[in-house]
Formats: structure tokens, sequence, C-alpha cells
């Protein structure tokens, strides 16, 4: 088969390495996912994005001809796949302060006093 750039393939995940991860398009074409090309955001092992003898969606993002390899990118076709939600931490227990220009003005006196108390 032909393949383009930026044309949408599926392909059988065949290995994993610490810089990315090879991939069986089809019989006669194969192809490898940067590390870089696996998700926005960062990627300390790819073994925690995909998994051998998965079947996954890919973007061609070089292709060959001559060797029928192809440079894929699955962070193309499946943005923030794998970028978890960030949860919101409320803390009622802590009062909200105030604190500007004013709140340090009305202190300075006080902290320099006991900043030289403390010199003596």
């Amino acid at each position: 088969m032909q393949y383009q750039i930026g044309q949408i393939v599926e392909g059988t995940i065949t290995g994993i390495q610490p810089y990315g991860a090879f991939v069986s398009i089809d019989e006669n074409t194969k192809g490898l996912v940067h590390i870089s090309e696996i998700s926005d955001g960062f990627v300390k092992d790819v073994n925690n994005f995909v998994s051998i003898n998965d079947t996954v969606r890919f973007k061609i993002i070089d292709f060959d001809e001559k060797t029928h390899q192809a440079r894929l990118s699955l962070k193309a076709v499946q943005p923030n796949r794998f970028r978890k939600e960030r949860k919101v931490q409320k803390f009622n227990s802590v009062p909200m302060m105030k604190i500007g220009f004013k709140s340090i003005e009305e202190k300075m006196e006080q902290w320099i006093k006991e900043a030289k108390e403390e010199k003596i």
C-alpha cells in the first residue's frame, strides 16, 4: 500500500525501547514512534503509554518509500490522551491573607526593630 505524510494509519506495537515504540503497519511497512511523539506531556517511560500487541492509530509524519519505514506520531492523533487532569485542591482551613505593599509598609518598622534586637 502507498502511504502519505499526514495519513492516519492503524498499527500494532511490536517493540518498546527507552527512546520509543516500534510499530507494524502492514506486512511490508514498519514504523517508529519516537518518545517525543507519544504525548504532549512528559514521557518518562514509554511502557506507561503503550504495550506490545496494542493496536493504535497513528499519524504518519515522515515516510521513506525505499525502505517502507514511517515516522509516526501518537500525540498528533490523540492529543492530550494521556495527560492527567490536574486536581485543584482547596484548603478551607487556611485563612485567606491579603498581602501587598500596604501590609509590608505597616509591618516594616516592627520587623526592623525585631532584627536590631536579635543582633544585640
